[in-house]
């Protein structure tokens, strides 16, 4: 889904209220767990008040969320067993999101209650090959934040980069869509 409009707000609101560069905040926390995207702005901000603040504006942000366009399509011809989440979000927020853009749900999602490290720590993405029942060369990871391709570049996945915020060059995959349109899948 593509959620990016809300990551941005809240970010944007956050750096806001710190006087901070909403472009940079947002440069280093898209696609990372809050408390680790809080650290690498500035570690004496990650307090527990700062963590609840995000947690309370990134769960009123509804506006916005959409389907990526063909992803519906393309999560409803894989069975369900083949397929996983990755999030960097918590779980709550993660099947809000879902819902929202009216996707199917996943039979296997790893969110930030799951996965203690964030990306671009491979560990979401290492858990989540294992309960498919694959290795994770045999994966391909569609992602689209620097962090997470970095993640998925260090479990030794395949990577394709989906543009709906950064653009290709940013991502730096060799593998790059702005939807799922035209995605031809072979099982």
């Amino acid at each position: 889904m593509d959620s990016h409009l809300c990551v941005e707000r809240t970010w944007r609101a956050w750096a806001a209220r710190h006087g901070l560069d909403g472009d940079a905040v947002i440069a280093t926390a898209h696609g990372r767990q809050n408390h680790d995207a809080i650290n690498a702005i500035d570690p004496r901000l990650n307090t527990p008040e700062e963590l609840a603040w995000m947690v309370e504006a990134e769960e009123n942000c509804r506006e916005g969320i959409t389907a990526i366009p063909g992803a519906k399509a393309i999560l409803q011809a894989i069975p369900a067993q083949r397929w996983a989440i990755v999030t960097s979000c918590w779980n709550d927020l993660a099947r809000m999101r879902i819902g929202i853009a009216d996707l199917p749900e996943p039979a296997t999602l790893y969110s930030a209650d799951d996965v203690p490290r964030s990306k671009p720590d491979p560990q979401g993405y290492l858990m989540a090959a294992a309960a498919l029942g694959y290795q994770p060369s045999e994966c391909v990871v569609f992602e689209d934040a620097p962090a997470g391709i970095a993640a998925a570049k260090a479990a030794g996945t395949h990577v394709v980069a989906v543009t709906t915020f950064f653009d290709a060059d940013t991502l730096n995959v060799g593998t790059s869509l702005a939807d799922y349109q035209n995605l031809r899948l072979e099982l």
